[in-house]
């Protein structure tokens, strides 16, 4: 799995159950979309990016090479435009293709996970060995936004909440670890050693408890509450209050143990890399969904922390030191979102001034966490 490294060298809601179901849901959706950065982004995003006929993918190469598509990608295409239609765009055939494109992409008819990378071969894209094993953190979005969907629009003609659920079957049987209930990488972690292996972007502790509402199930509900263990303690870590992308997980009582730079996706495993600098953005929608204390208290000391810099930069040492001096707003736009979740304007305003005014065209990963953080 080398999704890091292609990164970084290619550039009212409805409350049940004590769960905000409906994720930055509006009370009433407008006759016309709503104006707003959010949605102008999202259209940009969608030109820029989104390809396909009757059964569309988000494009993620960049340019540079054959078409790539990723399922990380896919879920946050599907997020999004599910997103942007309670904003009041007409995004019902939009999302339906995304979801036609998933499904012609599971790693099999039996099993509702998305293969994590296709290629195109030859003229068709494709997925060939390991590309045929899933990711996690695609498939945690991919059934969430089924779940808004369904909520969004029904299931009448495309039963979105059956899907939900039985992806939601799959993942917690195939991605989930058996002892430290947390997310593992994907299906493809069957070793002890990476299942042991936790991307620290994936305790998307709101999803899980949306889950166990959804599925009636008591496994997410464990997950929901090993997940916000686990926050607590990434949390206490350091006085910088920062997550690393990777660390190791073992035993029911979540020991954690550092990991070493390159032995998972790239040198920055230790660090705040391409993959932490999600963990503002995913804490945010956990709050704006539980409103729970330990979440406010991880997000407030990682804000704390970016109220003291004058500008946020790429990647970051758990201390706190600047590795680079560039910016990228896969590392601002979750910043800024969490500021706004937490009411923190005028931090929120410093920050947002880093953000580039339209999407760009040629930067997949940093537009689209741009234009989907936007949301929150």
């Amino acid at each position: 799995m080398q999704k890091l490294r292609l990164r970084v060298w290619l550039g009212g809601l409805l409350v049940a159950g004590g769960v905000c179901l409906g994720l930055w849901g509006q009370a009433a959706i407008p006759a016309q979309a709503k104006s707003s950065q959010a949605v102008t982004w999202y259209r940009q995003w969608k030109k820029a990016y989104v390809r396909g006929g009757q059964q569309k993918y988000v494009q993620t190469n960049d340019g540079h090479g054959a078409s790539r598509v990723y399922s990380e990608g896919q879920g946050y295409g599907m997020l999004a435009s599910v997103l942007a239609a309670k904003r009041g765009v007409k995004t019902h055939t939009t999302f339906n293709q995304l979801y036609r494109y998933y499904r012609a992409h599971r790693v099999s008819k039996a099993n509702p996970l998305m293969q994590w990378q296709q290629i195109k071969r030859q003229g068709k894209l494709t997925s060939v060995g390991s590309e045929r094993n899933s990711a996690t953190d695609g498939d945690l979005d991919i059934a969430y936004a089924l779940i808004l969907a369904d909520k969004q629009w029904g299931s009448r003609k495309i039963n979105y909440r059956q899907a939900a659920r039985q992806l939601l079957v799959a993942i917690q049987r195939s991605e989930i670890n058996p002892t430290t209930h947390l997310p593992m990488m994907g299906n493809w972690a069957t070793t002890a050693n990476d299942q042991r292996k936790l991307r620290t972007a994936d305790l998307m502790t709101g999803y899980f408890r949306a889950f166990a509402k959804v599925s009636q199930k008591a496994k997410w509900t464990r997950t929901a509450n090993q997940s916000q263990k686990m926050v607590k303690k990434l949390s206490a870590q350091h006085k910088t209050g920062l997550f690393p992308d990777f660390t190791y997980v073992t035993g029911k009582h979540l020991t954690r143990r550092s990991v070493r730079p390159n032995t998972i996706e790239s040198a920055t495993d230790n660090q705040v890399g391409y993959n932490a600098c999600r963990v503002p953005w995913r804490l945010a929608q956990t709050y704006r969904l539980t409103h729970d204390a330990t979440t406010k208290r991880a997000l407030t000391k990682q804000l704390n922390f970016f109220q003291r810099r004058s500008k946020v930069t790429a990647v970051y040492t758990l201390g706190g030191r600047a590795v680079y001096t560039y910016q990228n707003a896969a590392f601002t736009a979750p910043v800024v979102t969490a500021a706004r979740v937490l009411k923190r304007s005028t931090l929120q305003r410093k920050f947002a001034k880093q953000l580039p005014a339209k999407i760009q065209k040629h930067d997949y990963y940093s537009a689209t966490l741009q234009m989907i953080t936007a949301f929150a």
